[in-house]
């Protein structure tokens, strides 16, 4: 297909948007001509459709949106002609990947998506050859459709003197950008809800059943979603050097490698100083619960306390009323004043000795607030 030909087609896709797609998630194609030029598009439902638009194309960019990434990714690489061992290498790994087999790359990126504290992590494959990017992922995972919007204008910016391997640099540093970029937009996400969590937390007939468990999600979104960060790093890591055969030697290119890799190092600064700062407030939060439940406690203490006085005052008169009035002692009317006043006597005597002693033990507690 040459760029004649091609260009009916390619006006006729820009005429009509992805989302205006049949089932709104075909695959698309964006390709640079031999000669130079406009770069040309084309969208398909399987990958025999794109197979002779790549032959007759210098480099392209071909997004592949799935189901099933696990069932459909080997089976779109291998039609594509891609190793059949790729593709199962890079999902065996956690989070992400990277394999230089010389001739081909492959590469495994989180996706992340935050809802309130569920933080949900689909793979992003890039497959790279001479002249091909492919990127496959879950219909989830949007992102790369929004970028492909702007693919022909990024694209159209690609000097046609560059080598090969300049241009896939230049096309693969972009669609990372627009990943770490993506990503960073739903740490906002968590903080939002961490904010929220706040609010929640400081009102005091929140159930104490509700808080722990909001405590352990907050901070679970906020590992997971550093879990990807640090993921991200290592990719953008291995690709800097410039060391695969694939990737470009000019440096300043390498060092658009290293621009990545700075942003996702202030991503991850940014998450952990977040972290701090919800950690503190939690911190403060708890500092007053803590204080309320001493206030309560002081008070149940002090409470105790009067009790343990007043129990002491009943109990020895009492006591000697009950000695007293055995048959033994014979007493009548006659000894009732020296009897009053023993029995006022000792509830007085015993009621200032609970006191003094639990004073000097130090039990009685002054202040309640």
């Amino acid at each position: 297909m040459t760029e004649e030909n091609a260009a009916p087609v390619a006006q006729e896709q820009k005429e009509q948007p992805i989302a205006a797609q049949p089932n709104g998630r075909r695959a698309f194609c964006m390709a640079l001509p031999p000669t130079g030029g406009k770069p040309l598009k084309l969208t398909g439902d399987n990958p025999h459709d794109f197979i002779q638009f790549l032959s007759e194309s210098s480099i392209s960019w071909l997004n592949f949106p799935v189901k099933d990434i696990k069932k459909d990714a080997d089976i779109i690489a291998t039609s594509l002609g891609f190793s059949s061992t790729l593709v199962p290498t890079l999902l065996s790994s956690y989070l992400s990947a990277y394999e230089d087999r010389d001739t081909e790359i492959g590469l495994m990126l989180p996706a992340v998506a935050v809802k309130k504290f569920d933080v949900l992590i689909s793979p992003i494959l890039i497959l790279i050859r001479k002249d091909l990017i492919l990127t496959i992922h879950e219909d989830n995972v949007t992102r790369l459709v929004r970028l492909s919007r702007y693919a022909d204008a990024f694209m159209r910016k690609i000097k046609p003197n560059l080598i090969p391997e300049d241009k896939i640099t230049i096309i693969l540093t972009r669609i990372i950008d627009e990943n770490i970029n993506r990503n960073f937009d739903h740490l906002r996400e968590i903080e939002a809800q961490g904010d929220e969590l706040s609010k929640i937390l400081t009102d005091t007939s929140t159930p104490r059943g509700l808080i722990g468990p909001e405590i352990y999600n907050m901070k679970h979104a906020l590992i997971s979603y550093m879990d990807t960060l640090w993921a991200t790093l290592d990719v953008v890591n291995s690709l800097r050097h410039g060391d695969a055969e694939l990737i470009s030697d000019s440096p300043k290119l390498l060092a658009r490698v290293g621009i990545l890799s700075d942003d996702v190092n202030r991503h991850i600064a940014l998450s952990e100083h977040m972290s701090d700062v919800l950690a503190s407030g939690l911190e403060v939060l708890q500092s007053i619960y803590n204080n309320q439940l001493q206030i309560l406690n002081n008070r149940l203490a002090l409470v105790m306390t009067w009790l343990t006085i007043l129990g002491t005052a009943v109990l020895v008169p009492n006591t000697l009323a009950t000695v007293f009035s055995n048959p033994a002692f014979d007493m009548g009317p006659k000894d009732k004043w020296w009897y009053s006043i023993l029995l006022v006597g000792s509830t007085i005597l015993s009621t200032w000795a609970a006191y003094w002693w639990i004073k000097r033990k130090g039990l009685l507690p002054f202040r309640v607030d």
